[in-house]
Order: C-alpha cells, then sequence, then structure tokens
C-alpha cells in the first residue's frame, strides 16, 4: 500500500500543474492581440509617438502622457535635437528658427504643434516631424 502511494506520488510530481500548461485552450491570435490592447489600455500606458527631424539621421520615440502641455514638449524636443524652436504666433507660425515642429494627426493631415488645444493633440497626433521651416510654410491656421 505504501508503494502505491509512492507511486502516485511520484506520478503527481511528473504531471504538470495547471499553472505549467501554457497554450491551453487554443486562442486565435486576433484574440490575444486585443486582450493584450485591452490589457496595455487598463494600466494606462503611455501614448508613444515616434519624433523625426529632417536632416537627423535617426528617430527618436517619446511618450506625450509625460508632458503637461506644448512648452515642455517642446523644451524636450529641443534638448532631445539640440537645436532650438521659435517662438509661435498663430499669424506667423514658429518665428526666429529654421525648423517648424509639425504632426501627423489620424486623418494624416501635416498641422503644426500648437494649432488645437492639448488634449486634441495628444489624442490625435500619430507622429511628429521637425520640418525645415521653408517646407512648413503653409500649415499653420493664418498663413
Amino acid at each position: 500500500m505504501a508503494a502505491n502511494l509512492m507511486i502516485k506520488m511520484k506520478l503527481l510530481l511528473l504531471l504538470p500543474s495547471k499553472a505549467q500548461i501554457v497554450g491551453w485552450p487554443p486562442i486565435r491570435s486576433y484574440r490575444k492581440n486585443n486582450i493584450q490592447t485591452k490589457k496595455n489600455e487598463s494600466e494606462g500606458g503611455g501614448i508613444y509617438v515616434k519624433v523625426s527631424m529632417d536632416g537627423a539621421p535617426y528617430l527618436r520615440k517619446i511618450d506625450l502622457k509625460v508632458y503637461s502641455g506644448y512648452p515642455e514638449l517642446l523644451q524636450a524636443i529641443e534638448n532631445m535635437f539640440k537645436f532650438t524652436i521659435g517662438e509661435y504666433s498663430e499669424r506667423e507660425g514658429y518665428k526666429g528658427s529654421d525648423y517648424a515642429p509639425t504632426y501627423e494627426d489620424k486623418d494624416g493631415d501635416w498641422m503644426l504643434v500648437g494649432d488645437v488645444p492639448w488634449e486634441m493633440f495628444i489624442t490625435s497626433c500619430k507622429r511628429l516631424r521637425i520640418m525645415k521651416g521653408s517646407e512648413a510654410r503653409g500649415l499653420g491656421r493664418g498663413v
């Protein structure tokens, strides 16, 4: 009887526990991705966007949730790429710099950073691009 008990204990040790069984029951990949997305949203993950600058050989990625407004974001971009963004005015865009910060919104349109309220910007921004000032002409509201 003790031998039977020992055999049963050894079998239990050899069989994987429920925690060890991975991938059962099978879940289709779209469901798995959907579950991951919902999990990330519920955790309050950041809003990451790529930042590129004309003439720079590299891209950066930043989290828009870290910043509380445009001044903080622009200061971080200035420090990141080692350049100065001029003063923004609705009529003339960014004055005093060879570059203008722009962003692509959900519709695929390029707009000047600062044209819309901050909350709308962080929900619609897909990526940021620091354009040469000559290329950014006509993107502002008043221009």
